[in-house]
């Protein structure tokens, strides 16, 4: 039988030493080769854009302080794409489950035109307030403010962006992961 231990005590001392020193190393070693190599980097695990935190002290925003909020910015005369963020809106917050409550739906109209009465049944909790083009550009956007939805934070804070045409299914996943790991809104 092949002993991996020699006979002589120091030596077989000296190799115990040896393993481990080598299982707490390796690890260590381990991780400094991939973070020195860049494995496993540059991928975020949010499907929104971050943006800077900025408050948003205006009216609409105050009333709604303390949930979650997703924004849409659009005309009154809601076209298609329009009406596909309202719908992705109520359903990715139907989505959040016994969570629902924590987060709220403003549409801020940007234009006199009233919304038709159907699209107002179909979109019914959803926050509907007139502004102006200079609310309009708080909104930081790829190209107008009218393509995204925005989230809005229980402090106010304009926090996310969500791309032209997105997937209601990675916007669950981030609203999810925020309202697990936020302790308050």
């Amino acid at each position: 039988m092949i002993s991996l231990f020699p006979a002589d005590p120091v030596k077989r001392g000296r190799v115990k030493l040896a393993l481990l020193i080598a299982v707490f190393a390796i690890p260590v070693v381990g991780g400094w080769i991939a973070y020195v190599s860049g494995w496993g980097s540059g991928t975020a695990s949010n499907y929104g854009t971050l943006l800077a935190p900025q408050p948003m002290a205006a009216a609409p925003f105050a009333t709604l302080r303390g949930k979650w909020v997703l924004v849409q910015i659009d005309r009154g005369a809601c076209e298609a794409l329009c009406e596909q963020k309202l719908y992705y809106m109520r359903q990715v917050r139907r989505a959040q489950g016994r969570q629902m409550n924590r987060v709220e739906r403003l549409w801020i109209v940007t234009d006199s035109a009233a919304p038709p009465a159907a699209l107002l049944a179909a979109i019914e909790g959803t926050h509907i307030v007139r502004g102006d083009a200079q609310l309009a550009a708080a909104f930081p956007a790829e190209r107008a403010a009218t393509d995204h939805i925005y989230l809005l934070d229980p402090l106010g804070n304009l926090m996310l962006r969500f791309p032209r045409d997105p997937n209601p299914a990675r916007m669950v996943k981030d609203l999810e992961r925020l309202l697990k790991y936020s302790g308050f809104g």
